[in-house]
């Protein structure tokens, strides 16, 4: 019996897919297979978890020789010293030219899946065939609808993998879901939030259900505010074009930034199979008010210096008024969170890149130490994996002062040879292992659309103007009074940095 945590992970891909599978990317002469698919998909061959009888097929329009196909996916692999990894790699991935509207053209990969399955001999149980659909929402059910038709595997398991967006709001997003749904069943979709892969977010769960000392602290009685931050150092340097159609808030908050909060908010689960996990999840967004206008806050980043502002970008639409800044508060009406406010932020060309999760604790009430900073519990999820807890304590030596300091766990600086997989790289095995515990069930995208959606529309509605703010600062300026009207306090030590700290005078 296998007994490390890897091994494990192994054996459970061998037994849901009993050693063979064809995995066929769609969209492979795009940036999001070549930066993101293939690349994870080469970490899992380098570390051994793919089964012994794999195959991988690019799909595209583009005409393109194996040659080339095989020089983009190179150019984006990072290995210093693969020792001939790369070339073994590239010796199962293949290219198939073709359309995504065209019956010939997915007989034509029909055709030569089968031809790759029948080469290596797999027996009916081992023709598992894994669709990954990296291409915009646009083409999803002429894509999904071809798929069915012409490529689903005929025994064994299908798998169907499909990126963000998801609609634009409720209704767009029920009418993809029912779509889709009448081509697959719900335990071959895996509707992929790249957020759920992050190794912090992972560990939300197991830090507040498998530590005593958080479990009672987990309320409003103790917790004053939960703020969810990301924040983007660059602008849509061109790409403004794709970015005005869905704007800040359908970009990042309503799916990766609400994922977030509701691993942070949810009550325990029964258990952690997938369905128990998702089923706490949809309650408690199914608690979360729908947004106000003036819990919000907009704003759209202006030239500063060189740095060009968002309407300078030409893809923009001329006097566009999407927002590339964002912070709304959502309330949560039940008996664990009630009145208290969890503040999602999100922007680009700010100061800074990060995604951090920042629980305040209340104030300390009859303190014999005046003036105290709270405590905060903060999940710093990137770049750099952290947890810290910030606390008080005495100043060490012959003062009796308090100072802030740190319960700090760094995973660079506590784990030894430290290799935290990409968020890609353990989601596809986790589809590999049929454990969906880490994608979007249906019920999950319609709770979280009916959140959003009325603020969306009235937004649109009645051309809320966003606040300016030069590129590379925090934000607009009514950001520090917006959080400030919710009780948040911001300490001195916010930024996560912290140096030795010197006890001289």
């Amino acid at each position: 019996m296998s007994s490390s945590p890897s091994a494990k992970l192994k054996d459970d891909v061998k037994n849901h897919l009993k050693d063979g599978i064809t995995v066929v990317v769609l969209g492979a002469s795009g940036d999001l297979a070549k930066k993101k698919t293939f690349p994870a998909l080469f970490a899992l061959f380098s570390n051994n978890f793919l089964p012994k009888n794999t195959q991988i097929v690019g799909y595209a329009r583009s005409e393109m020789k194996l040659t080339d196909f095989h020089h983009r996916i190179r150019s984006f692999i990072k290995a210093e010293d693969d020792d001939g990894k790369i070339d073994g790699f590239l010796k199962l991935c293949h290219y198939v030219q073709g359309q995504y509207d065209k019956e010939e053209s997915w007989r034509n990969l029909d055709s030569y899946v089968t031809d790759l399955e029948d080469k290596q001999g797999l027996t009916d149980e081992q023709k598992n065939r894994l669709f990954y659909v990296a291409l915009p929402p646009s083409v999803f059910v002429t894509v999904a609808s071809g798929l069915r038709k012409y490529v689903y595997g005929k025994s064994a398991t299908n798998s169907i993998v499909i990126e963000k967006p998801f609609g634009k709001d409720l209704t767009s997003c029920q009418d993809l879901v029912g779509k889709i749904k009448a081509l697959y069943k719900e335990e071959e979709l895996y509707r992929i939030d790249h957020y759920l892969g992050k190794e912090l977010a992972k560990d939300i769960m197991t830090i507040r259900f498998s530590n005593m000392i958080f479990c009672p602290l987990w309320t409003r009685t103790h917790i004053d505010s939960v703020q969810i931050t990301m924040k983007e150092p660059f602008g849509t340097e061109g790409r403004g074009g794709y970015f005005d159609e869905f704007g800040i808030i359908r970009d990042v908050m309503q799916n990766h930034l609400l994922q977030l909060m509701s691993l942070v908010a949810m009550e325990r689960p029964i258990g952690r199979d997938a369905e128990a996990i998702r089923d706490e999840k949809v309650k408690v967004l199914k608690c979360i008010q729908p947004i106000k206008l003036e819990d919000t806050l907009l704003g759209q980043y202006v030239k500063n210096g060189n740095k060009p502002g968002y309407l300078d970008d030409e893809t923009v639409p001329k006097g566009s008024l999407c927002p590339t800044f964002a912070a709304m508060v959502l309330w949560i009406d039940n008996e664990r969170w009630a009145d208290v406010p969890f503040i999602l932020k999100a922007g680009k060309a700010v100061d800074n890149a990060k995604v951090e999760i920042r629980i305040q604790f209340k104030k300390l009430h009859g303190s014999l130490f005046h003036g105290v900073a709270r405590n905060e519990l903060v999940f710093h999820v990137q770049p750099g994996e952290a947890v810290y807890m910030k606390f008080n304590n005495k100043c060490p030596g012959y003062s009796n002062e308090s100072m802030v300091t740190e319960l700090d766990l760094t995973y660079r600086s506590r784990y030894k040879n430290l290799k935290v997989p990409e968020a890609y790289e353990t989601l596809i095995l986790d589809v590999m292992r049929g454990d969906h515990s880490n994608f979007v069930r249906h019920d999950e995208l319609f709770a979280a659309w009916s959140i959003f959606t009325p603020l969306l529309h009235l937004i649109e509605k009645e051309k809320v103007k966003p606040e300016p703010y030069p590129y590379g600062s925090r934000g607009p300026e009514k950001l520090d009074k917006f959080v400030r009207k919710y009780g948040v306090e911001r300490l001195a030590h916010e930024n996560y940095q912290w140096p030795l700290q010197s006890l001289e005078n």
